[in-house]
This record gives C-alpha cells, sequence and structure tokens, in this order.
C-alpha cells in the first residue's frame, strides 16, 4: 500500500520523488526514455526486468536502464515502512546540464553494462540525507538547486568504487534490449510475478505469451512455473533450516497459506510433513 508521495518536478518534469509504502506492495514502473536511480530505506526488496532480478537491501541504491520494472516489497514484520527516493535520469536534462561534458566523459567506456547496485553506501546515504532537507522545506526548491543535485548525484557515482561499470551504465541506460520469453522466464521462475507481469516483461499481450510459452515449453505456464517452484521448494525443505514463510517467499510465493495448499495439493502432505519425513 503506497501511504504517500512527495515530488520536485523540473520544467513540468517529476524529477525527484519520495514515495512512502507499507508492505506487502509491488509497484509498476516503466521507463522507457529514462533511467532511475532507486535508493531503499527502511527494508529491501526486489527488483525484477527482463534482465534483472535482484535483492535490495536497506540502505542500498541501484541505477535502472530503460525497461518495465516490477518492485517487490515482502512484509518482514508488522508496522513496516518503506521510504524509496527515486531520481528520473532524463536524457534531454542531462544533456542540457552538461552540455558537452557527460558525453565525453562517458565515450570511452564500453557499452552494455548490466543493471548496477551501488556499493558506496555511505556515500549516497549522505546525499540522501541532503534530500531529506528540502522534503521537510519543499519551498526552498527551485529548477537551479534540482539541477544542482542532479549533477551532484552524477558526480558521486561516477566516484564511486565501481566507476567503470557506474560509467559504462550511464553509457548505456537508453539502449534498446531485447529478450527472449524463455530468457525472462527462467530468470523470473522463483520472481512473485503474475503471468500479465510476465507477459509485460516479455514485450507480449497475456494470450500471445500463453501461446509462445505453451511452443516453448510444452506446457501450461501455471502448471510449468508452480511445478519448477514447488520442486525448489522440496529442495530447499530438505537442505535448509528456513521456515516455511521463507521458503514460500524464497521460491517466489508471496502467500505463505497458498503455498502450503498448492503444496499439499500436489504432493499429498503439506510443507512440515514433508520436511519431517526428509529430515536426516
Amino acid at each position: 500500500m503506497k501511504l504517500n508521495r512527495q515530488v520536485f518536478k523540473y520544467k513540468g518534469k517529476v524529477l525527484i520523488e519520495k514515495v512512502v509504502v507499507k508492505p506487502p506492495f509491488k509497484h509498476e514502473g516503466v521507463f522507457q526514455n529514462e533511467g532511475c536511480f532507486l535508493y531503499m530505506k527502511g527494508t529491501g526488496a526486489k527488483v525484477l526486468s527482463s534482465e534483472d532480478n535482484l535483492q535490495m537491501a536497506d540502505r542500498e541504491a541501484v541505477l535502472l536502464k530503460c525497461d518495465t520494472y516490477f518492485i517487490d516489497f515482502i512484509k518482514k514484520s508488522e508496522n513496516q515502512e518503506v521510504e524509496v527516493i527515486a531520481i528520473h535520469l532524463y536524457p534531454d536534462i542531462l544533456r542540457k546540464l552538461y552540455i558537452n561534458e557527460l558525453p565525453a566523459l562517458i565515450e570511452k567506456q564500453a557499452s552494455h553494462a548490466p543493471t548496477k547496485q551501488i556499493v558506496d553506501q555511505e556515500v549516497i546515504a549522505k546525499f540522501i540525507e541532503s534530500l531529506a532537507f528540502y522534503f521537510e522545506n519543499p519551498s526552498l526548491v527551485n529548477d537551479d538547486l534540482l539541477e544542482l543535485k542532479i549533477k551532484e548525484l552524477i558526480l558521486l557515482l561516477v566516484q564511486t568504487r565501481n566507476v567503470a561499470s557506474v560509467l559504462a551504465l550511464i553509457t548505456d541506460l537508453y539502449s534498446t534490449r531485447t529478450t527472449t520469453l524463455r530468457e525472462v522466464v527462467n530468470l523470473h521462475l522463483y520472481s512473485n510475478l503474475s503471468m500479465e507481469e510476465l507477459a509485460k516483461l516479455s514485450q507480449m499481450s497475456l494470450s500471445s505469451f500463453k501461446r509462445a510459452f505453451k511452443k516453448q515449453f510444452n506446457d501450461s505456464p501455471s502448471n510449468y512455473i508452480n511445478a519448477k517452484k514447488l520442486e525448489k521448494a522440496k529442495e530447499l525443505l530438505t537442505v535448509s533450516d528456513l521456515s516455511i514463510s521463507d521458503v514460500a517467499y524464497e521460491v517466489g510465493f508471496n502467500d505463505p497459506f497458498y503455498f502450503t495448499r498448492l503444496f499439499k495439493k500436489k504432493e499429498g502432505i503439506p510443507p512440515s510433513t514433508f520436511r519431517s519425513n526428509h529430515a536426516t
């Protein structure tokens, strides 16, 4: 559930925003003509796209490329809230701010880097703290200040310990990416994504996705994916000490009770009994 949202606009475009959500919650973000810097505070989340399946930790940042993303917040405790800071990186705004500086800076880097999690958490945390003051005093924010904050973020990113990969990522923020249905499905076998969401990541309608899936895997999406999830769950129940709920989350079920019902329907016994029968 989304609890609160504050935005700062630059020439009519949302440039910086803070969103407070209450897990469990899944957000769809479509960044077709922009990159996005994302920072999580309060807990982690899974960031899922056609090419990415990232587990973000508390107070960790990620630089997202053009794509469709699902951000999945799993409920870990009662009264939990998550603060998300998003900074949108529009090509036209970056070109305006840097004129010839940014292209000269990134031309030397190789193209097509993966989505990049930022490792210098302390540096980025200080930057996020500086934004907190302006969210508390929004009347102080204007276009000149927003330009400075974007430049500050870019300068911090290129000075992190991952400078080469971050620069390569900036180079590749706006490139077109293509992935096959099989690649998307294999990447997200254990993600909490619906058939409609997998179809979006595959850039297909739901009906086209189901037809293509049947042709690729000789099975329906629900049968195939649930079978794979339950197979992984049986492995975890046998070799790990994870709770039944954590096993459910690990293999992509957001509802442990549904996982237990499905497991019992397919295996004839509940997960707890399966674990007991296979205890060493």
